[in-house]
């Protein structure tokens, strides 16, 4: 088994999009990747645009070469859109994919815009999609829907995925944030060699101290039921949450890492750096719509795209 991890946030961008080869099979989970809109007053800067098409180009190749690809839920960092903003993988850039295999989140209990976002990416495709959530074949499974992050903040559900091969298990647990105990028994049940999953999003300030007692328990429970545990995402927005989970491999033994980490490169926190980016390389006026409308490019914010080659 080959993990590939695409677009997450040590990588540049918010997602978290990772390739799996098992023989022939080449599963793709979560074609999808965004730039946080707005952080600390500023759009994305220009240098985590350059990043963001690169990592765009890269889940586009992946798709064709994609034997199976999986949607854990329908939001704008983990599917492609019929309405991308200009940072987002836009949906009429995908290409045909007749031989491709879909497994997908369900319909049961997605919101209004989710439920118009999986109808047109099966619009995209010629056919509706199918529902996977608690199903198995082969060597994949999937879970039952489970919260995407804390049961209070109304973000719905999503679908986590379980790979065999030949004694080896990974999964990926999309956006549960270790913030639910009922995702984590799912995944101490599977017993894991590799996770890869969300950590919690310790930058917003509605998230409790409770709920922050409450990931870092849940993380150290999946942290010591599996070989690897590669935590990303929204943790990683934030010093903060990167600092966090040094302190959770600490106490877990050392097998806690980034994702960036996992691939063999060093983090590229872009959206934690934002403020910074902005002073070190100043952003032209009104450079954004300017690049909306396709007038300017970011051949001169290219410092970073090297480093997710």
């Amino acid at each position: 088994m080959e993990i590939t991890v695409i677009g997450t946030e040590s990588l540049g961008v918010r997602g978290l999009s990772c390739m799996i080869t098992v023989g022939s099979r080449r599963i793709l989970i979560d074609p999808g990747v965004a730039l946080g809109y707005i952080r600390h007053g500023h759009l994305p800067h220009p240098c985590q645009v350059a990043v963001g098409a690169a990592v765009r180009e890269k889940i586009l190749a992946a798709m064709q070469e994609a034997t199976d690809i999986v949607f854990s839920h329908y939001h704008g960092d983990h599917v492609p859109l019929a309405d991308a903003n200009p940072y987002q993988l836009s949906l009429s850039h995908v290409p045909p994919l007749k031989n491709t295999r879909f497994w997908c989140q369900g319909t049961e209990g997605l919101s209004f815009h989710s439920l118009q976002r999986r109808e047109a990416i099966g619009n995209h495709l010629g056919y509706p999609l199918p529902e996977s959530d608690g199903t198995s074949e082969g060597i994949l499974s999937f879970s039952v829907p489970v919260p995407h992050g804390s049961q209070r903040n109304h973000l719905g559900k999503v679908m986590m995925t379980c790979i065999r091969d030949e004694g080896q298990t990974f999964v990926h647990a999309s956006d549960i944030q270790m913030l639910n105990r009922e995702a984590v028994a799912i995944i101490r049940a599977w017993e894991p060699d590799v996770v890869l999953a969300s950590g919690p999003p310790l930058y917003l300030l509605r998230l409790t101290e409770k709920e922050r007692t409450e990931a870092w328990k849940n993380a150290l429970s999946v942290a010591e039921g599996c070989g690897t545990l590669i935590l990303d995402h929204h943790v990683r927005r934030s010093h903060g949450g990167c600092d966090w989970t040094e302190k959770l491999s600490d106490e877990a033994g050392g097998n806690v890492i980034s994702a960036a980490r996992f691939m063999g490169r060093e983090p590229l926190l872009l959206e934690a750096r934002r403020e910074e980016l902005y002073r070190e390389y100043p952003v032209p006026e009104r450079w954004h719509e300017a690049y909306a409308r396709g007038e300017v490019g970011f051949e001169d914010f290219m410092d970073f795209v090297e480093m997710v080659e």
